[in-house]
């Protein structure tokens, strides 16, 4: 696994950012957190670097973002303890918990606990105005189409879609940055995104290019979500200057992710730091506008962590005694 760590620089407690009481017991609690986001021009990439900065503002423990390869992966390195946090969709967290994750298959992740919703990751493929291009059915036989990190979600998912809606194609793997490079340079034909709106690696393209964002129609999107687990879902118009109107698309919801031993505590303030500072998590990116309590509920796969339950609970919101982790 290629790792790299991109570390915070947030105060510690002495410099009066930190709003954990100085008194709490931190015995248990650890010396710095990881969170896992993934490549690089990619949402989780900004919101993942951006919250392992928050949190450390709030509770005074030193944080980082590392380059993951993204959901499937973030599984894995929560499951073993590799990292502290990282952030998942439903779709493979379902498979990781059955023992049918690609990058541990046959061994259920079952230590990953949820912790907070993030937003919805909408399904959608972007080319080169200039490539004639305007729908699913006319990307041609053959045609190179990028899908994102291995074992991302957009890699586990978006193939079995495009096969679903009878699409040929050569499959290419690679970061959002690098494959938006990519398709500009000719050496690819689409890019099937999967990731919350807008895509840093889709807004730096319309800058620099002409493009198409790519709609499913109504028939696409219902052969889809009778075949996945996704629902209807439109990417709204002010999100790209390219769109002139909603696109139809289909979406996965996304959670935070814990490691299930960390302490109670510990999750329950790094929960509350994102939870009660909606704000400045929209300031990192827009798409955790999303990210608000009353959304807990799109959560139906994995058993939360107690610190995590403990918050919600506190605050109005009900978990069954059966969604958290014992």
């Amino acid at each position: 696994m290629n790792k790299q760590t991109i570390f915070s620089i947030a105060a510690a407690a002495g410099l009066g950012m930190v709003a954990v009481s100085a008194q709490a017991d931190r015995s248990e609690w650890p010396d710095s957190f990881t969170v896992g986001t993934a490549s690089q021009g990619g949402t989780y990439f900004t919101y993942g670097s951006g919250w392992a900065k928050l949190v450390p503002c709030e509770l005074g423990v030193p944080g980082g973002g590392e380059i993951t390869g993204g959901p499937n992966q973030n599984l894995a390195l929560v499951h073993t303890g590799d990292v502290a946090f990282g952030m998942t969709t439903m779709g493979p967290a379902a498979e990781a918990l059955a023992g049918d994750s690609p990058v541990a298959p046959g061994m259920p992740l079952d230590q990953a606990c949820a912790m907070f919703p993030m937003y919805e990751t909408p399904f959608s493929v972007t080319v080169l105005s200039s490539s004639g291009i305007e729908s699913i059915e006319d990307i041609p036989a053959g045609a190179a189409v990028g899908f994102g990190p291995a074992g991302s979600t957009s890699d586990t998912y978006f193939p079995r879609m495009l096969e679903t809606l009878g699409v040929d194609f050569d499959r290419r793997n690679g970061g959002w940055s690098d494959l938006g490079s990519q398709l500009q340079d000719g050496l690819i034909d689409v890019i099937a995104f999967a990731a919350g709106v807008p895509i840093p690696a889709v807004s730096q393209l319309e800058v620099q290019t002409d493009i198409n964002i790519i709609e499913f129609t109504d028939a696409e999107r219902s052969q889809i979500m009778e075949a996945f687990p996704v629902a209807e879902f439109d990417i709204p118009a002010d999100t790209y200057q390219t769109l002139n109107s909603p696109a139809q698309a289909v979406s996965m919801w996304n959670f935070s992710i814990a490691r299930c031993d960390l302490p109670q505590d510990f999750v329950y303030e790094a929960t509350k730091a994102v939870m009660e500072n909606n704000d400045r998590m929209v300031e990192i990116h827009r798409a955790a506008r999303f990210s608000v309590p009353e959304n807990y509920d799109k959560n139906t796969v994995l058993p939360f962590h107690a610190g995590a339950a403990q918050w919600f609970e506190e605050n109005g919101y009900d978990i069954a005694d059966n969604m958290i982790h014992d």
